[in-house]
């Protein structure tokens, strides 16, 4: 698990599932950010990830808490379009909103993971309330450490109006390779 205290440049979402979404992580400041990336194709992803995104969702209070997911697809692109990540999300019965990753107009990594540097899918992120990057883990993360995580940043004091999110800092060099915690671009 790795804390970072820094911003990130803005998302590249295409569209989103189960409502608008947020345009902007400012959009959200003033409430913690748990966002979930993840391909329908990665297992990791199917089996930890989302489930756990989904549980957050249902029982975190809203006014406090957002829970997002980012499909990122870096891999078997003419298989998880949009229409396919749409019956995906129904039949799995996912609620909470998700956008769909920007593909880049050249390569395979899409838009917000190659800003961002992620390593693959899934990737956690969390975000405090004034929108700064505190927690990055790729792979998946248990419940009783990310619920740690999650714990510390909700008793932190409330930010002062105006307070602004620290400079973003550099990626990560990814590692390359596929396991049962994740698939790594």
């Amino acid at each position: 698990m790795e804390e970072q205290h820094d911003a990130l440049p803005a998302w590249q979402v295409e569209r989103w599932l189960n409502g608008p979404g947020p345009a902007t992580l400012d959009e959200l400041r003033g409430r913690l950010v748990v966002l979930h990336t993840f391909q329908m194709l990665c297992p990791a992803c199917v089996q930890h990830a989302l489930p756990q995104a989904q549980r957050l969702h249902r029982m975190l209070p809203r006014e406090q808490v957002a829970v997002l997911g980012l499909h990122t697809v870096f891999e078997h692109h003419a298989v998880m379009g949009a229409a396919a990540l749409e019956a995906f999300v129904h039949e799995y019965r996912l609620t909470f909103p998700i956008g769909i990753d920007r593909a880049a107009p050249v390569g395979e990594l899409p838009l917000t993971m190659a800003a961002w540097g992620l390593q693959g899918t899934p990737s956690l992120l969390l975000f405090d309330r004034l929108g700064r990057l505190r927690l990055q883990h790729f792979g998946h993360l248990e419940d009783l450490p990310l619920g740690l995580a999650l714990g510390q940043l909700l008793v932190e004091p409330q930010p002062l109006a105006g307070a602004t999110a620290a400079p973003a800092g550099a990626p990560v060099a990814p590692p390359a390779a596929c396991d049962d915690h994740g698939c790594a671009r």
